[in-house]
């Protein structure tokens, strides 16, 4: 199932989009049933506890005429950010051997042998379509394309083998950084929260359907221009033994998200020079099995 968040009619709702370009509306199901969805996506997430079987049965088993009544066109909607509040959002840096090649922060490529990890607030979070604010102070800002993990049952000294079991699914986020201020700090917490760094969607995608995140080619456009092009199978740690590795370290909770790192291809690392965002770019990020997401940037008024 691919689950999104948009508004309709001036209502947020939650739904599955489906290959046709439908929005089966969960709201308006929940609504109309006996036995109702949960109304929002965070509680759909909760319910699942991590499997997907049991929702997906009872969807599939409605009427056909309920499940037209509840459908729209996608142009129909303004999409939004498929989670808004989640209790973590916990990213790892350095995890691609490519962009470890890249070395933009003069660590003498090496390979780390556990995840290397720092945390964004949720107030970074922004959907599919809407700007990136580049601080009128930040002269280095860039984007970094990372399939992240959506957590669906508490986790805590996860064996790499069960996992999965605890992965709701998956979707894209843009870990937009302002390197002048992360490079300058030295730790990324601050180059890495500024408002609107976190670009999420367009879906989630559920875990039984993305079956192999082990090899997804990703890839960004800035203004059509492709500027990353790689694929998972280049992580140095895979999103099991992310999650593995991070239950070790703090209960993981329904709703987290997961940033699992970025390949080559960051505007830092660009030869023969950087290229940096500017205002009025726009960055177009896809990831096999998932969609595309696309932001673009604005600059704050000093």
């Amino acid at each position: 199932m691919r689950l999104v968040r948009y508004l309709h009619e001036n209502r947020e709702e939650y739904g599955v989009l489906s290959d046709e370009g439908m929005i089966i509306s969960l709201t308006a199901i929940a609504d109309n049933i006996k036995r109702p969805f949960p109304k929002t996506l965070e509680g759909f997430i909760k319910k699942s506890g991590g499997k997907m079987a049991k929702l997906e049965a009872a969807l599939n088993s409605l009427p056909e005429k309920v499940i037209k009544q509840a459908s729209m066109p996608i142009g129909d909607v303004k999409m939004l950010a498929p989670l808004i509040r989640p209790p973590k959002i916990i990213c790892l840096g350095l995890n691609y051997f490519d962009h470890i090649e890249e070395d933009i922060t003069k660590r003498g490529k090496t390979v780390p042998d556990e995840p290397v990890i720092f945390l964004k607030p949720s107030t970074t979070i922004i959907g599919p379509g809407e700007p990136i604010v580049k601080p009128s102070f930040v002269k280095q800002l860039d984007y970094e394309a990372e399939l992240a993990i959506i957590i669906g049952a508490y986790a805590r000294n996860v064996p790499v083998e069960e996992a999965g079991a605890h992965i709701f699914g998956y979707t894209i986020l843009n870990d937009v950084s302002a390197r002048d201020v992360q490079l300058k700090d030295g730790q990324w917490t601050r180059g890495k929260s500024f408002d609107t760094f976190a670009p999420i969607g367009p879906c989630i995608v559920t875990g039984n359907q993305l079956t192999n995140p082990m090899n997804l080619r990703i890839r960004t456009w800035v203004n059509g221009e492709l500027r990353q092009n790689s694929s998972t199978k280049n992580m140095v740690f895979n999103v099991y033994e992310v999650v593995h590795h991070l239950s070790r370290v703090m209960t993981l909770e329904p709703c987290d998200i997961i940033a699992t790192g970025t390949p080559s291809g960051v505007g830092i690392a660009l030869k023969p020079e950087p290229k940096f965002l500017k205002k009025g770019d726009v960055v177009t990020i896809e990831i096999e099995g998932i969609g595309v997401l696309e932001n673009f940037v604005e600059e704050e008024a000093a």
